[in-house]
């Protein structure tokens, strides 16, 4: 008698077990296809077709900037210059853009600011100097200022072309922030410098 009670209770009991054990592993299941990787409901399709947005995203951001007539230069940070293309790159464009033999050596970003603009923001050129036959060479483009102090290059602005004869240096001449035209350090011996502008550049050229 006891134990046909013992089997009578023992089945109900069984039974529940395995619906009990068959609805967690049901949920088991949903909650790993749900979250197949990291329990954020996010699946691997989902993360990758974000990746290749952000991907599009930036590329098309960076076309932008290839065909965009303004060029990033450099950056103004408490009133000093943080370059964002190698100064050795720069060199390398500036002898493109010279095109007739002038090898650059230096060149820089210079601050300009007429004495009577002090409490204006100076005007910044991309400068670049070097010699061709013996002879200094120098030309220099006016770069502009955006809101967030960062300096462009437009194709846009006048290149001021500097060459000497017999001068060992020569210097841009200055009207407030204006190049007007030039200055050889020592003209004693008859030196001279010369001064040509033309109004627009392609020191960056193009992608193609």
């Amino acid at each position: 008698m006891l134990r046909l009670l013992s089997t009578r209770f023992l089945a109900p009991a069984l039974l529940l077990g395995a619906i009990l054990l068959s609805a967690c592993e049901t949920s088991r299941r949903t909650r790993e296809t749900a979250n197949p990787d990291d329990g954020t409901g996010t699946s691997e399709p989902t993360r990758r077709s974000t990746r290749i947005e952000r991907k599009e995203q930036k590329e098309t951001a960076e076309l932008r900037i290839v065909d965009s007539p303004n060029r990033l230069v450099a950056s103004v940070v408490e009133s000093k210059v943080q370059y964002k293309v190698p100064r050795e790159i720069l060199m390398q464009q500036f002898n493109r853009q010279f095109d007739d033999g002038t090898v650059v050596d230096k060149a820089l970003v210079r601050p300009i600011q007429g004495k009577a603009k002090t409490k204006e923001k100076p005007v910044y050129y991309l400068v670049g100097m070097g010699l061709r036959n013996g002879m200094f060479r120098a030309m220099a483009l006016p770069l502009q200022l955006s809101t967030d102090n960062e300096l462009y290059l437009s194709t846009t602005a006048e290149r001021y072309v500097l060459e000497g004869r017999g001068c060992q240096m020569c210097y841009f001449n200055f009207e407030g922030d204006k190049i007007t035209g030039t200055l050889c350090d020592d003209n004693s011996g008859g030196g001279t410098c010369t001064l040509t502008v033309v109004d627009s550049n392609t020191f960056f050229p193009p992608k193609q």
